[in-house]
């Protein structure tokens, strides 16, 4: 049966591109949605959207019975699961087959031969592609001598897990208890399945992954690797095609392998293998990982560099088609690489952030492309992944494709919420990643910027730009002497101020009119003086003459914060008022939520006495365990939450009197 109407069970950038390949091909196309996503972008792109009710996961995307429902509602032939929520889930996979819609996907068969990793490794084992040694954790395990055995430092992996959720690499034996518990409750929370086991850790491997493609008549074939290896708590940031590492000999030998994994389980439709290369060159060895047996996130770097749609490729082999070409048809084209654009604040632990995006607008060039989730006014929850958009980019070279990639960030316009841009900016052009230095300890080994600084000059030209457009806007909205020339003085007048604060730096424009339209402009008390002109102003674009310099940027206002847009990247104002501000002290000792979250558990009371960097208080968000630890030696004085409690970012947790008060 051919695929007419189309449902998409996930939202977000996965479900737009899902719908822009099935639009182009001629399907009809369906979204679901929770509360939260109500007005989502990805539900305006489609040409029906069904409400699921529900503001969590557990009540929208992960309820089988109400996608079904929807898709029977309006006569929906296919479901596309995307990636994450129920794409990996057999039973769901079972229920659209046994619903009469055809399930885009693996068979369920194959799916839950992958879903267990334990299994996954046995199979594998049996089809001769080469694993690491694993043992899982019952009760009857003694945790100590598999700990030995395997040998330090080893990964406890949730079983049934994925994302990095469920996983702690552990050093000694004196960590391995804890790690092991923490492992079992964040496994439980994010799968429903707590079994763990603990497996041989590479410390610095590279993570190369080879995409495969089968389809119902037999055929399977790989579509070459991406090397991924560039991760903060085990999620993949920064994704590339082909690998700056791998022969062409080493690249022949791991695709077989992938072609062989997938074949001893009977899979059809685009999936991907995963494995660690340990070492390079001929002494390099490549182990299983796991199976996705879905779509990735990464997906866009293959079809950049061989030309294919695998959204296309998966509705095609799920309509009964057979692929039509050879392993020998396909070629590597250029070099691609993905960012995974995350609400997020690197300089912080790479903690998930929210808030609203205040500005979303992709570049005109240099030209790459989007898949995004996003839109101008788009909330950033609590409740979902923190992840804003992908950018990739094509190119000949690698080394364009990272420069390319890194200006055309630099050049988006993104603004409300904390976002990991500047350091995926600083990342793409440091000399480790352009000489492929890229194992999985990049991040903890290259000492990345998280938050660029910009320079002195940049800051006050900045400071300048907004202080004209502010006055010019003033003016535009008067209602009384419109006619007269914007700072015009009938009389010999001080200097206009307008106080900016970026980050802690504060800085004082004073501008005064001159006689032909420009402005004599002095930053704070200093003596020099520049001439400044506001050549342009449409909507939040100007163009601004400083001296003989002429530059061009966006400057838009939101309450009192001014988000700046200029060619080294973008600046954000808070604009100060003139007058005293009342203060509000903070509580002196006070560890507060660094995001909004739930406190899963409190490990001390009131008036024990604590040490720095013990825990204190275990609390989950965005599916994440966030431990809040002393800062300090002291004794506490406040528990001002319980377990359970559903907490603000900023909110006061616990307060410390320190021991030397």
């Amino acid at each position: 049966m051919t695929i007419k109407r189309l449902l998409v069970a996930n939202r977000g950038e996965i479900a737009r591109r899902v719908f822009r390949t099935a639009k182009e091909m001629g399907i009809f196309t369906v979204a679901v949605y929770s509360d939260g996503d109500s007005d989502a972008p990805f539900v305006k792109d489609a040409d029906l959207a069904i409400a699921l009710g529900g503001t969590t996961a557990t009540e929208s995307y992960l309820n089988t019975a109400k996608i079904l429902e929807a898709a029977k509602s309006v006569g929906a032939d296919a479901i596309h699961p995307g990636y994450g929520f129920l794409s990996e889930n057999a039973e769901f996979a079972q229920a659209v087959s046994d619903a009469e819609i055809t399930w885009i996907g693996p068979p369920p068969a194959a799916i839950a031969a992958m879903g267990d990793k334990l299994a996954a490794k046995e199979t594998m084992v049996g089809a001769a592609v080469p694993t690491l040694p694993s043992v899982e954790v019952t009760d009857s395990t003694d945790i100590g001598a598999v700990g030995q055995e395997i040998g330090f430092p080893l990964l406890v992996k949730a079983s049934a897990g994925g994302g990095g959720k469920g996983m702690r690499v552990v050093d000694n034996d004196a960590d391995l208890e804890d790690a092991i518990s923490g492992a079992k409750r964040e496994a439980l929370g994010a799968f429903g399945n707590d079994t763990v086991f603990l497996e041989r850790y590479l410390p610095t491997p590279r993570h190369v992954e080879i995409q495969v493609l089968g389809d119902q008549h037999g055929t399977v074939l790989h579509c070459f690797e991406r090397e991924c290896s560039i991760q903060r708590r085990h999620q993949k940031v920064i994704e590339e095609a082909p690998s700056p590492v791998l022969s062409e000999a080493l690249r022949d030998q791991m695709g077989q392998a992938a072609v062989a994994a997938v074949q001893a389980i009977g899979y059809e439709s685009a999936g991907t293998v995963e494995f660690l290369l340990d070492g390079s060159g001929d002494e390099a060895e490549f182990f299983f990982l796991e199976v996705n047996t879905r779509l990735q996130v990464e997906h866009p770097v293959t079809e950049a560099i061989t030309g294919l749609d695998l959204v296309r490729e998966q509705i095609r082999i799920a309509n009964g088609e057979p692929l039509g070409y050879e392993q020998s048809d396909l070629s590597i084209s250029g070099h691609s690489i993905e960012v995974r654009l995350y609400a997020e604040d690197p300089s912080n632990d790479f903690l998930p952030a929210t808030g609203c995006v205040d500005i979303w607008q992709p570049v005109a060039g240099p030209a790459v492309r989007y898949d995004s989730g996003i839109e101008s006014g788009s909330e950033v929850s609590v409740e979902f992944d923190p992840m804003l958009a992908k950018v990739i980019s094509h190119a000949p070279t690698r080394s364009e494709a990272a420069l390319k990639l890194a200006l055309a960030l630099e050049r988006t316009r993104l603004h409300g919420v904390v976002t990991n841009r500047d350091f995926l900016v600083a990342t793409l052009r440091h000399e480790e990643f352009l000489a492929g230095n890229t194992t999985t300890d990049f991040i903890s080994r290259v000492d990345i910027p998280g938050q660029r600084v910009p320079g002195e000059c940049e800051l006050e030209d900045a400071s300048i730009a907004v202080a004209l457009v502010s006055q010019q806007l003033n003016r535009d909205s008067a209602t009384s002497l419109e006619f007269m020339p914007s700072g015009f003085r009938n009389s010999s007048m001080p200097s206009q101020q307008m106080l900016l604060v970026h980050d802690d730096r504060e800085i004082q424009v004073n501008y005064r009119p001159k006689r032909d339209g420009s402005f004599e402009v002095r930053i704070g008390d200093a003596e020099e003086t520049k001439s400044a002109r506001l050549i342009a102003l449409d909507d939040d674009y100007f163009e601004i003459q400083l001296d003989e310099v002429r530059a061009a940027g966006h400057a838009a206002k939101f309450g009192n914060r001014w988000c700046v847009d200029i060619p080294a990247g973008s600046l954000n104002f808070v604009e100060k008022s003139r007058f005293p501000e009342p203060d509000s002290a903070d509580v002196e000792g006070g560890l507060t939520a660094p995001m909004p979250g739930k406190i899963l558990a409190i490990e001390i009371s009131e008036g024990d006495s604590v040490t720095a960097g013990q825990l204190l208080v275990l609390m989950e968000a965005m599916k994440m365990e966030h431990q809040i630890v002393a800062a300090f030696d002291g004794s506490v004085s406040e528990v001002r939450v319980t377990v359970g409690d559903q907490v603000d970012n900023g909110e006061l947790l616990v307060v410390i009197a320190s021991d030397d008060t």
